[in-house]
């Protein structure tokens, strides 16, 4: 309706005559109590006891003093997005089970990961481990593998995190490395949350597969790659140039690296 007197420039009783629209349904408004305060404890309730579902809920409101029924805990605990999934991960102790995605507001807020394939000369098989900071846009690390276990996930971090410091979330997918018990320890032991895109929803990781766009037009198909040592080496001097001297739009046309020291001198 607003967008028809905009468009237009009519008076609102000539715009619910053209959509035969009653002017009362127009001029209504809500005078139903949104229920701030018990949305708000719903997802307190929620958040402490990630695998509760609104039965439980209502039952611990009911304990709490609440004169409530089940049927508007379920309704708001809808309206929410507050709903678990049936199927429940398998041991992953550090995965984030409900709740949407905060975008990256400092350093090492937020890290994306993902494999990437390639071959040697001779066809040989590759895997690349891409790693990228989400806010800064340095690339950690670059692991280059034939074959990847859950453990050597868990040593490529080690790696980047000795250089750069840890993590507060990782987004990546559910491929078998990453929902491995090796890496969902170590992300236990070290405070980092696992954040696990939606199976068949790559763009829940939008910023490792903008990444892995460009390291594949700039790198991986640039070059023939003789042995697993001749891969890495090419693969590392790439991960150096993009740090320290490739310009990023993002982020003000800056380097990666440029762009860390501006954040660490801002905050220091």
């Amino acid at each position: 309706m607003e967008e028809l007197q905009q468009s237009y420039r009519v008076s609102a009783r000539k715009a619910c005559r053209v959509l035969q629209a009653p002017r009362s349904t127009h001029c209504y408004r809500s005078r139903k109590d949104p229920q701030a305060f018990l949305r708000k404890r719903i997802r307190q309730i929620a958040e402490t006891r990630t695998r509760y579902g609104y039965r439980r809920i209502y039952l611990l409101l009911r304990r709490e003093g609440w004169t409530i029924n089940h049927k508007r805990v379920h309704r708001l605990y809808c309206e929410e997005g507050l709903q678990v999934r049936h199927k429940p991960p398998k041991r992953r102790v550090a995965a984030r089970v409900r709740g949407d995605r905060v975008e990256a507001g400092a350093p090492n807020d937020c890290w994306s990961m993902d494999f990437m394939h390639d071959q040697l000369f001779d066809g040989h098989r590759l895997r690349v481990l891409t790693i990228v900071d989400n806010y800064t846009k340095v690339c950690p690390a670059l692991g280059v593998r034939h074959r990847y276990r859950g453990s050597d996930v868990v040593k490529t971090l080690d790696h980047a995190v000795h250089e750069y410091g840890k993590p507060r979330r990782i987004f990546c997918d559910n491929g078998t490395e990453f929902v491995s018990k090796d890496l969902d320890l170590w992300a236990y032991a070290n405070g980092v949350e696992l954040d696990f895109s939606r199976p068949g929803k790559p763009t829940d990781n939008a910023f490792i597969e903008a990444f892995n766009s460009w390291f594949r037009k700039e790198c991986l198909n640039q070059h023939w790659f003789l042995d697993l040592e001749d891969a890495r080496s090419k693969i590392e001097h790439w991960r150096n140039d993009y740090n320290m001297f490739r310009p990023h739009g993002t982020i003000g046309d800056l380097t990666p690296l440029e762009f860390l020291l501006s954040c660490s001198e801002a905050a220091g």
